[in-house]
């Protein structure tokens, strides 16, 4: 993106601290002020010492040195001002713009996160915003200083002496056309530091949450060889950078030389011709000094503005991610769901591959309907789950609930009237009861508990160290699996949807756990509509209806006794998997 772009972008931040930034650059303005007027009072104080000493009394000199001394204490509370509130507006601005990142992450389709690294994502909404804040702060101000000390600068060593101003400042565009390129390089070079760090991120999470895998393959050397390549990887961007950084700032100090050259040579010259006073150039000195300072500060601040940039820039990226599944314009939340559920000439293929998964699904799902749904790996049993609750939306046709398409329905309304229990458990880090509560943000303890005993889960809840209050580490590691699945059920028994999605919640799980989570399911499947992905076959046949699924469509159709007596697909399947039991028992 071009930085006219990012800084319009950008800019729409700073409207909640207006007041807090004209203050800023008020107090800006004064410390330039204080800031300029030590030449003009050093100028006044050699020339009247030169010319007419006798002019130059102690009272004089007092009132000078008191005024100076007044200046220097405004400039300190201004100073203060602009290092304490100044900063706090910047860190203001950062997490401003972490929380619209984050909000914007949670409207995100799965689709995004099929196909996006987590340490990237993470290194956008952390890391990549941390030089937000110094360049939120200092951007304006240091800009604003800038122009205010050069035009001043002009004004007054114009005054002193128009041709060698003008010399001087000619100078300038020179310089920053000649720091361009590096600057432009720098820039670049941050950006890859920027998506390196994100690569380094995602290598150390892949590595941390498979580490059991490693360990178990005896592959930490294969581990740290791969995370040291990354690292001398991202070293050597590193150095790239810094070369590019040392260029730009020698071209800096060149130019530098080269001002003071000529304010040497050609204001020697105008002095010995009588054009200059010598006191108005030690003036004249002065005032390039603090001109070149500003000059060198701003080009050195182009390091924190890319710096920024970059940020703003990553930031930008993650923020124009298209949010696929979002509220249509005119969606209502939909009130006493009673369940049913219809499937209306469906296809559906993955945006990314275009893949066809489901083509031309017709099925209407009475409420409080039992439906399992069997068939190969691949045959789209997930993916019709998927599409109930807008995880993704269909390529074609319309999926209804209770005769209103959920498309016209908010996300809110319609999520909150479905369960889903899925073989791969997710709690979050916390306590078993925050995890339950998950469910029913509010809940009380009673509502929790009353959750827990109809999943199954009370009983191994209170043997448990701390009970409710019992840690269960990250992603749930020091539970079981089974206590996993039921804490899970729990979940959306506090939930209370009305219609359940059961992914092959069993799969994972071995025979005692399996039957004390079917206990579960079964409860929680009661008086709701209910779609089950089965993996054993065994467990699903009180169901009122069993979908086959092979090719992208439904196949067969019916309950179990009648698809084993027609000896398809299902059937195969199931003598198949019962035959696998047999041996293996």
């Amino acid at each position: 993106m071009k930085t006219t772009q990012l800084l319009k972008r950008f800019t729409p931040y700073y409207k909640k601290y207006t007041a807090i930034m004209i203050m800023d650059l008020f107090c800006a303005a004064l410390t330039t002020i204080c800031e300029m007027i030590l030449p003009l009072i050093l100028r006044y104080l050699t020339n009247t010492g030169m010319t007419n000493l006798s002019a130059l009394t102690i009272r004089t000199v007092l009132s000078i040195g008191t005024l100076y001394f007044v200046l220097r204490i405004i400039d300190g509370l201004a100073s203060y001002y602009m290092a304490y509130t100044g900063h706090v507006m910047g860190a203001a601005i950062e997490t401003d713009m972490r929380e619209d990142a984050f909000a914007h992450l949670q409207k995100l389709s799965d689709n995004y996160f099929n196909n996006t690294k987590v340490g990237q994502i993470m290194a956008r909404i952390t890391s990549d915003l941390f030089d937000v804040t110094e360049f939120a702060h200092h951007c304006p101000e240091e800009f604003f200083i800038a122009f205010l000390k050069a035009v001043v600068s002009f004004i007054i060593l114009s005054r002193i002496n128009l041709l060698l101003t003008v010399i001087i400042f000619v100078l300038i565009p020179i310089m920053a056309i000649s720091c361009t390129y590096f600057n432009l390089q720098v820039r670049k070079a941050f950006k890859r530091q920027r998506n390196h760090i994100g690569e380094l991120n995602a290598r150390i999470e892949d590595s941390l949450l498979g580490n059991k895998v490693v360990r178990a393959f005896a592959n930490e050397q294969v581990e740290i060889d791969k995370f040291n390549q990354n690292n001398q990887e991202f070293f050597a961007i590193k150095r790239h950078t810094y070369r590019y950084m040392a260029a730009f700032q020698n071209t800096i100090r060149m130019f530098d030389g080269l001002m003071y050259v000529v304010v040497i040579v050609a204001g020697g010259c105008f002095m010995i011709k009588g054009l200059v006073a010598p006191a108005d150039l030690v003036a004249y000195t002065l005032y390039v000094t603090t001109l070149l300072a500003t000059i060198r500060r701003i080009i050195e601040f182009a390091e924190q503005f890319q710096r920024g940039m970059t940020g703003v820039e990553r930031f930008m990226e993650l923020m124009d991610a298209n949010i696929d599944i979002f509220n249509e314009e005119g969606a209502a939340p939909i009130k006493e769901v009673q369940g049913e559920i219809t499937f209306n000439d469906v296809s559906f293929a993955y945006p990314d591959d275009h893949t066809p998964v489901l083509a031309h699904i017709n099925l209407t799902i009475k409420p409080g309907e039992k439906v399992a749904l069997v068939g190969p790996s691949g045959g789209g049993k997930t993916t019709m789950c998927n599409l109930i609750p807008r995880f993704y939306d269909p390529t074609e046709g319309e999926i209804l609930l209770d005769g209103k398409n959920i498309r016209h329905l908010t996300l809110q309304s319609l999520r909150s009237s479905i369960g889903v229990v899925q073989q791969d458990v997710y709690l979050f880090s916390g306590t078993v009861y925050e995890n339950i509560a998950y469910g029913k943000p509010g809940a009380d303890r009673e509502e929790v508990i009353r959750a827990a005993k109809l999943a199954g889960a009370h009983e191994f809840i209170e043997e448990l160290k701390d009970g409710y209050d019992t840690y269960v580490g990250e992603r749930g590691v020091k539970l079981s699996g089974g206590q996993k699945q039921r804490i899970s059920i729990a979940r959306v028994f506090l939930k209370a949807p009305r219609v359940l999605l059961l992914d092959e919640a069993t799969a994972a799980l071995d025979n005692e756990s399996e039957h004390l989570v079917s206990e579960s399911l079964d409860k929680l499947a009661a008086g709701r509509t209910t779609l089950t992905i089965a993996h054993r076959l065994t467990t699903i046949h009180g169901a009122d209806r069993i979908l086959v699924l092979s090719g992208n469509q439904i196949v067969e159709e019916g309950n179990h006794r009648e698809l084993m007596a027609k000896k398809g697909i299902y059937y195969q399947l199931y003598t198949s998997a019962n035959g696998m039991e047999e041996t293996g028992k």
